[in-house]
């Protein structure tokens, strides 16, 4: 008997991706230190895994451009032929194995109410390859609105300036330095009630695409700046527990110049030193 096509969340690999890299920008906003999502990642999309070879199909259907539909309809029969190779039996266990870490971690049902960009292609993409792996789904209507909604994606124009210059900050694993450094953007942009200021963006960018050791260099930079600049600026206030809170955060910034890592803590001090360095340029003009 013929079935249908039904989506499923937790059985799509690009949403569970998605789902778990704004996990990680969440759970780093709210000040964990290592975020259990970029744990599950690690584990769970290595290099050669059978969830990783799907998540790099689901996103050649996202993310590739083509100039006219015949080349995207031949690019889509490929990654078709190419999903068929990948064993269904080791992916049914991996995204078995994930959602379960998952469960340990998190709320499941807080998890999967998270609300992510590109859910309809993705979902587009997920009956499609349910459809050409399983001969007794025959829905060929459904199937036909799955593939020309792809299509129609990735036959497209090209990007806009801004995601061209967002892709110059990310190389491999992009996925997760992209999507977490607009989130980043998105969250602290509420957070200040305001747009971020360059130097607040450059940090951002700095902690998202960066080495541990180029960001880490960075940030005793502008922890020492900071510092020098705080205590300059002391002797100019006359209210002794505003130049008391001052050294103390100046106290603060000369830890933040002698850690041996980054952490997230250290990410919001610095961004909030360039509100307070504005704070004082007013105060004592």
């Amino acid at each position: 008997m013929a079935k249908g096509i039904k989506h499923s969340k937790i059985k799509n690999t690009g949403v569970l991706f998605e789902m778990l890299v704004r996990q990680i920008t969440s759970d780093t906003l709210n000040g964990v230190a290592v975020s259990p999502a970029l744990k599950i990642v690690k584990e769970h999309f290595g290099k050669n895994s059978a969830l990783k070879k799907e998540l790099n199909l689901y996103n050649s259907l996202i993310k590739e451009k083509f100039a006219n539909i015949k080349r995207a309809e031949r690019f889509v029969d490929l990654v078709l032929v190419e999903r068929l190779k990948i064993s269904e039996g080791e992916l049914k266990r991996k995204k078995y194995n994930l959602i379960k870490e998952i469960g340990k971690k998190y709320d499941l049902n807080s998890f999967f109410r998270t609300k992510i960009s590109n859910y309809k292609i993705n979902a587009s993409i997920y009956k499609l390859f349910e459809s050409h792996k399983n001969k007794d789904i025959n829905n060929p209507k459904v199937i036909l609105e799955c593939r020309d909604n792809i299509i129609d994606h990735i036959s497209s124009a090209p990007r806009s300036t801004q995601e061209k210059v967002l892709k110059e900050y990310t190389k491999q694993d992009k996925e997760i330095r992209l999507l977490s450094y607009k989130i980043l953007l998105e969250k602290f942009n509420k957070q200040y009630g305001k747009t971020l200021s360059e130097e607040q963006k450059s940090l951002l960018r700095k902690y998202i695409t960066s080495n541990g050791k180029t960001t880490l260099n960075y940030i005793r930079e502008e922890a020492s700046k900071g510092r020098k600049n705080i205590l300059k600026s002391v002797n100019k206030i006359d209210d002794k527990i505003t130049t008391i809170k001052l050294k103390e955060v100046a106290n603060q910034l000369k830890k933040v110049e002698k850690s041996k890592s980054v952490n997230d803590n250290h990410i919001s001090t610095i961004m909030n030193l360039y509100e307070l360095l504005k704070e004082i340029k007013v105060v004592t003009k």
